[in-house]
Order: C-alpha cells, then structure tokens, then sequence
C-alpha cells in the first residue's frame, strides 16, 4: 500500500510539473513542421539522436514547428511506433521431470524442474 502511495505522489508531481512547462511563442510557425514530421521525427528518435552526438546540423526535434500537433505526432511517434513499442519481455515457464537412475538402476521420478525463458 505505501509503495502505491509513493507511486500516486510521484505521478501527481509530475503532472503539477508539467503544468508550468510552456512553448515560446517563437517556436510556432504557421507553415512548421506538423503531425506527420512529429510522427517521423519521433520514429526515428534512436537514430537522430545517435547521429546528433557526431554531427551538429542533426537535431531530433524541429523548432519552429507548429506547436501541439507536432508534439502530438512526436510523443506517438516516440511512444507507439518507435523505441515504446515494444511488447515488453515474455516469460515462458516449462516444466520437465528429471529421471535419476537409483541405487540398483531403477528409475526415479519426482524432481520437477521450472525453466524461465525470457524474450
């Protein structure tokens, strides 16, 4: 219960956060780039910020744009179609029974062994 309390703050500091933050109204052009540019430039996120570290004229997100519809575009970009996208890790669980030779060559059944696949 504490840790979901913990995790409730977190999420209400953050959205009270995001509350100040702001776009300068420099940074809106009529003509900018929209949804669509947002949507690529948040595909290709891992890669232009990969290239960005080695080459200054790479930026992995244009300013001006068009202010919230390439920000839409961007966050699904980012979150539905490129790096969030992936399913998450699946955990296989398998079981076998080991047969271990007894004493006078009898075979032993009763160790379960639980193997965990990830991936």
């Amino acid at each position: 219960m504490l840790t979901r309390a913990r995790l409730l703050s977190a999420f209400g500091l953050a959205f009270t956060l995001s509350a100040c933050a702001r776009q300068s109204a420099a940074a809106i052009v009529a003509g900018g780039p929209g949804f669509f540019q947002g949507l690529w430039d948040g595909f290709i996120f891992p890669f232009a910020w990969i290239v960005s570290l080695f080459v200054p004229e790479v930026a992995v997100y244009a300013v001006p744009n068009n202010g919230g519809w390439y920000d839409f575009g961007y966050f699904l970009g980012i979150v539905v179609f490129g790096v969030g996208a992936r399913g998450g890790t699946k955990v296989v669980y398998r079981t076998r029974t080991v047969r271990e030779r007894g004493a006078r060559g009898s075979t032993v059944e009763g160790r379960v062994i639980r193997e965990e696949d990830e991936g």
